[in-house]
């Protein structure tokens, strides 16, 4: 008989690389995954995996292994969500990761909204900076914030927003030319940079001539973090310049805590995504909170995005 969770194990373990980065996408120890690893390689009598001290790869065996285990344990899914449906309304596990910001400023009133009007569904929350993997964490829907980059899974843009450089009113003091009034001046102002991103301080910005030229930071970024909270925090405490979403920095704009700089230039708009799995059959639990998510953001007011 097969073992669906060994099957999910696997798959966690190709899409990681590693069996430690499998058990943490899993919540599970590295020996319980190494050992149910085995046990498959044994039941079936083929190696699917060579091991080095740091790294994992499919044989050839194990690589279209992989693919059949992905398509069952979509079809599993798809086939449990048709008979939870069958007993009246949405039923079953739905699985969102999202960023903390905007997780807890967005996503997680949306989905308390959408629990109390599905309540045989139940619902997991995972905030994250990172961009985890949909198939190896078994998510159902992901909030990706930004552009988004290429990817096989199904993508709907929710919304967009606007960006700004950001400063305390106090690092604008300390420059010799008493605040950024150039884009010259803010490329080589000191630069709070975030980290997941692969060219953090180049953009195309439209000026107020309406010209679009590229921007680039003159110095090196000395000071990145992982999450647009701890630049908001840094930039709080005048470290720097932030490039921060709009619906985070609006508060301390509003406080005179931070301060747009060159607030006639305008920075590309970015999207706000929710991603989901391109299988043959997309869940009806994720259809409808997807369409729910997004009529509850449009509906917002600006300010409250």
């Amino acid at each position: 008989m097969i073992n669906m969770q060994r099957l999910g194990m696997y798959v966690a373990v190709v899409d990681a690389g590693s069996f430690t980065g499998a058990a943490q996408t899993l919540g599970l120890t590295k020996a319980v995954v190494s050992f149910n690893i085995k046990q498959l390689e044994q039941e079936l009598g083929v190696s699917l995996l060579t091991r080095s001290t740091r790294h994992v790869a499919t044989t050839d065996a194990g690589e279209r292994f992989y693919h059949r285990c992905q398509q069952l344990l979509q079809d599993a899914e798809r086939v449990l969500d048709e008979v939870r449906s069958d007993h009246g309304g949405l039923s079953g596990l739905l699985r969102i990761t999202t960023t903390p910001e905007y997780g807890a400023r967005v996503v997680v009133p949306a989905l308390a909204a959408f629990a109390a009007q599905y309540p045989h569904l139940r619902i997991q929350h995972v905030s994250s900076s990172k961009s985890d993997n949909l198939i190896s964490g078994r998510f159902d829907v992901a909030i990706r914030l930004g552009q988004l980059a290429d990817s096989t899974h199904h993508a709907r843009l929710i919304d967009q927003f606007d960006i700004y450089p950001v400063a305390s009113p106090a690092y604008l003091d300390s420059l010799s030319e008493k605040g950024i009034n150039t884009l010259e001046q803010l490329a080589s102002a000191k630069w709070i940079a975030h980290s997941r991103l692969s060219t953090p301080l180049n953009w195309q910005v439209l000026t107020p001539d309406g010209d679009h030229v590229m921007f680039a930071a003159h110095q090196p970024v000395t000071i990145m973090a992982d999450s647009a909270a701890t630049l908001l925090a840094f930039s709080l405490n005048h470290a720097g310049v932030a490039l921060l979403p709009s619906w985070l920095a609006q508060d301390s704009l509003a406080k005179g805590t931070l301060r747009r700089v060159l607030p006639d230039h305008v920075f590309p708009r970015q999207g706000i995504y929710a991603l989901y799995p391109n299988t043959r059959h997309v869940p009806e639990k994720v259809r409808t909170f997807i369409d729910f998510l997004h009529s509850r953001v449009n509906m917002a007011q600006p300010n409250e995005k």
